[in-house]
């Protein structure tokens, strides 16, 4: 069985979706974004232990504090790439961003191999099916372009003011 809950974030972000296989964090979405729609038919809405812990934790988030813990999650379909990916962006700290690009350097290096593909970096953080929690919101271009967010750019810009980024080194890229 899938279960599902909704949290209602603070003004100025969607709200957002939480889905769980009753005892992990299977995924956290802002609602309507890409990826939540597909995962809410015929699931359970109920209150899990899990979704306790997960409301706590963007509780403390949106009070403007970096959690000291992370809910339980199992994420399905993940290779030891996607892995790697989600292991930088859980390294990126609160109120930092870092590049595709950075992230395919450390796992190039890591791996003992000259380069890495930044798209194929930027894939995987697109890929990520539990936002903010695994801060794929921290991830920008090169060029410090805030593109490629599941969630949405207008949600994505809202994460980063409020962890207290300078948006001035910022661009949004034009429809």
């Amino acid at each position: 069985m899938i279960y599902k809950y909704y949290y209602k974030t603070p003004d100025g972000f969607s709200d957002m979706l939480m889905t769980s296989d009753g005892e992990y964090l299977t995924g956290l979405w802002f609602d309507g974004s890409r990826g939540a729609s597909k995962h809410i038919s015929d699931c359970e809405e109920k209150l899990l232990p899990v979704f306790e812990d997960t409301i706590k934790w963007l509780d403390i988030y949106f009070s403007g504090k970096s959690p000291d813990f992370i809910p339980k999650y199992r994420i399905a379909n993940l290779t030891d790439f996607r892995r790697e990916v989600i292991d930088r962006m859980l390294e990126i700290p609160f109120g930092e961003t870092r590049t595709y690009g950075e992230i395919a350097k450390v796992i190039a290096k890591k791996r003992g191999t000259a380069k890495m593909s930044s798209r194929a970096v930027g894939r995987a953080v697109g890929w990520n099916p539990i936002c903010i929690i695994i801060p794929c919101h921290r991830v920008v271009g090169a060029n410090s372009s805030l593109t490629g967010y599941g969630g949405g750019i207008s949600n994505k810009v809202a994460l980063l003011r409020h962890e207290n980024n300078d948006m001035s080194k910022f661009t949004v890229p034009k429809k």
